[in-house]
């Protein structure tokens, strides 16, 4: 058995930027004290919701850097290192390894559209540069490459590749991978709308959108059915649908951003290509959060993050 990296729900964090587009370094450490206040149980920086793939190299490793000396061990932090260049993601997993980061998020090399063999080859070489624990990251939907199972087991037999966050979507490839690596490979949602079903399959948790807003509660959804109380788990889950689809009614991290701004977080815009919400979209948006009780008004920037009880009872009432 594979020792596990965390279970529960790791947040894929956002880069919060400044009005000029450089990194906001105060802002993410107020986001990263937010979490550890708020039991997230592991931090994900710089991967697909952190703009990864619009940050220079340097920024990369000092946003990796940064949050591994602010989280300072009280939770695991996990850095993102993929690319589509494997001797780019060699030299990336080198310096995060250095720079004290607990584990590795190494997603499939997009554009390329490798084979089953290149991406055996691919994530073999990167784990082999290595001695972190490595999560691999199967998201087909960006990266038009998908980590087939038989795959999938022939990468669990490397002792350091331990975890992927599965965000295929697809329960039976979920269900097939749990099958065939049993222990040696940890599942970990990669869809928000997801979690309790994965978690029933036999998943470890989620790496969540969601979390940037409500850390509590999606921790709260993973630890409800560990406890034994599958009920809760599935009100929470439900109750957040809404939200879950309104964060992902525009690429990820447009929305994400956005309402976290409105929520009085100021994590700036996001770099191009990525842009503005579209207005329509927005405004549903907005609305989502003042009915989650995310937002005291429409236009303010106070936050109210309720306990789930709370949450249900105030949903049933409105």
């Amino acid at each position: 058995m594979k020792q596990t990296i965390f279970t529960g729900s790791g947040v894929a964090l956002v880069t919060p930027m400044n009005p000029d587009l450089s990194v906001n370094y105060e802002m993410l450490g107020q986001l990263i004290d937010f979490h550890l206040e708020n039991k997230t149980d592991a931090i994900v920086i710089a991967g697909t919701t952190g703009e990864a793939s619009t940050l220079t190299d340097q920024e990369h490793l000092q946003v990796i850097e940064y949050t591994v000396k602010r989280v300072n061990h009280r939770i695991p932090v996990i850095a993102g290192t993929g690319s589509n260049n494997t001797a780019h993601a060699i030299e990336l997993s080198q310096e995060a390894e250095r720079l004290g980061a607990d584990a590795l998020l190494v997603v499939t090399p997009y554009y390329n559209k490798c084979s089953q063999k290149g991406l055996f080859l691919h994530f073999q070489a990167i784990a082999q540069s290595v001695s972190l624990p490595i999560v691999l990251y199967n998201v087909p939907s960006r990266t038009s490459v998908n980590i087939l199972p038989i795959t999938y087991y022939k990468l669990s037999e490397i002792p350091n590749i331990v975890a992927v966050k599965e965000a295929s979507g697809n329960f039976s490839q979920i269900a097939k991978i749990l099958s065939l690596c049993g222990d040696r490979l940890d599942v970990y949602s990669g869809n928000d709308d997801q979690i309790t079903s994965a978690l029933a399959l036999g998943a470890k948790g989620v790496i969540s959108v969601l979390a940037n807003l409500v850390p509590q509660d999606t921790h709260d959804i993973c630890q409800s059915y560990f406890d034994g109380n599958p009920e809760q788990s599935d009100n929470l889950q439900l109750y957040y649908l809404e939200l879950i689809e309104n964060l992902f009614s525009d690429v990820n991290p447009i929305p994400v951003k956005h309402a976290l701004n409105a929520m009085g977080f100021e994590v700036g815009p996001c770099r191009l290509p990525l842009c503005s919400m579209d207005e329509t979209a927005a405004e549903r948006l907005l609305g989502s959060l003042y009915r989650y009780g995310l937002m005291e008004e429409k236009k303010a920037g106070s936050v109210t993050v309720r306990r789930p009880q709370e949450a249900l009872l105030w949903r049933r009432n409105h």
